[in-house]
């Protein structure tokens, strides 16, 4: 059997595992004592999702079987959200030059500021997501006194109006979104993330 874990192979010797089933609750135990989980399970080349999955721990080991997991940790969790709040802070500093950009026509770097605030934000709620899988650390993350949804479900409309100004080139209505409401809301993600760790 081939086994692999975020990429890497991994040499294990079976004693008693016969199935899918067994190798995976022995593995998971492992990586529960590690602080760490499974988020995603390919079997012989086919991802396995929810429904399939009493299916696949029942198929039975052999020397072709290919079963490759994808594992997060806790510390995982904790790097990637250290890594947002310093990417944030950074953005934050170039949300406060849009509107000079804007005004000096430099809008390709206006641009690229969005663009990556765009990205990080989404790499952001991706770690987010991932980090309800340890809820402690989830929990821990206070922005102004609001859990993480309840802030994002205040910071969300304020994307939807940046986004229509920017389509509608209302410049005037970008960067005051930018510099008044964005800019500060990074920065308090940021600071939110530093004092939960």
């Amino acid at each position: 059997m081939n086994f692999y874990v975020n990429g890497n192979k991994l040499d294990i010797t079976l004693e008693n595992e016969k199935t899918v089933g067994d190798v995976l609750k022995g593995f998971e135990e492992e990586a529960e004592k590690n602080d760490a989980t499974t988020v995603s399970i390919e079997l012989n080349g086919k991802v396995i999702d929810a429904e399939k999955l009493d299916e696949a721990f029942s198929q039975e080991l052999n020397e072709s079987t290919d079963l490759r997991l994808q594992v997060i940790s806790k510390n995982d969790i904790t790097q990637n959200f250290a890594i947002n709040a310093e990417n944030f802070r950074k953005i934050s500093k170039g949300l406060q030059n849009i509107s000079v950009l804007l005004q000096s026509g430099k809008e390709k770097d206006a641009n690229e500021i969005i663009e990556n605030l765009a990205n990080e934000i989404d790499r952001f709620c991706h770690t987010a997501t991932l980090s309800a899988l340890f809820p402690d650390t989830y929990r821990k993350i206070i922005i102004d006194g609001n859990d993480l949804g309840t802030f994002f479900g205040e910071f969300t409309p304020i994307f939807k109006d940046f986004k229509d100004a920017m389509e509608a080139k209302d410049t005037v209505t970008v960067a005051d979104l930018a510099e008044y409401e964005i800019s500060p809301r990074l920065e308090q993600i940021a600071k939110a993330i530093a004092d939960s760790q």
